[in-house]
């Protein structure tokens, strides 16, 4: 099955009447986002919604982060989801277009926070290249031996730098200067997201946490 807006939605139809209320929720909001996602027609504002659409299933209520803090949280979740893949949807994924866009955007160095670390004189020269070059043999090893929750890890930590840089301001609206890391990101999370929406919604007796902001009568 083809994961997209759609057929998500149309998933979601046959099933959401058995699901508890905080998963509904969730997967309407995450819906919602995704369809505005697929309508853009500009890269910078595709990946601004896929990832609130990312927020939607992800995101936990606000105390939760002083028992996990929120590297804590994204590693526990991204784990849960890799362990719930029973179609190994998230590892084919990354396999399929690591020797493309994934491997070319885990490659740049402007979506590591270590660039950004040594630019703003928190790392030496030395140091932040050392941990790039790391960074990089761990994501490649995690993918050939299957740690997925490793190399979604490493991705998603490389995928939160370009979120920041367009979120803070750090970017100029259809610039020329991170159109690369913009579009493969872009595409990487178009990819990635829809298939996290399903193992959620085919798991929705997990434990996925209270939504932030729940309606309110």
């Amino acid at each position: 099955m083809v994961l997209n807006y759609k057929t998500l939605k149309s998933r979601h139809r046959e099933i959401r009447d058995g699901q508890p209320e905080a998963i509904r929720l969730r997967i309407h909001r995450a819906l919602s986002w995704l369809k505005a996602a697929e309508q853009s027609d500009q890269a910078d504002t595709r990946f601004i919604f896929l990832w609130i659409t990312f927020n939607s299933i992800y995101a936990q209520e606000f105390n939760a982060h002083e028992t996990f803090g929120e590297k804590g949280l994204l590693n526990r979740f991204l784990g849960q989801l890799v362990k719930l893949d029973a179609e190994n949807l998230i590892h084919k994924i990354a396999w399929d277009n690591y020797s493309g866009k994934i491997r070319l955007f885990i490659d740049n160095p402007y979506c590591s926070r270590y660039f950004w670390n040594f630019h703003n004189g928190r790392l030496t020269e030395e140091q932040w290249k050392k941990k790039f070059e790391q960074s990089r043999r761990d994501a490649q090893r995690a993918l050939a031996i299957k740690d997925t929750t490793i190399f979604c890890t490493i991705l998603f930590d490389r995928l939160y730098v370009l979120r920041n840089q367009l979120m803070h301001g750090g970017a100029t609206w259809k610039s020329d200067i991170n159109r690369a890391q913009v579009k493969d990101g872009t595409r990487i999370l178009e990819q990635i997201i829809p298939a996290m929406i399903y193992i959620m919604m085919e798991n929705a007796d997990e434990e996925w946490g209270s939504p932030c902001f729940p309606p309110i009568s």
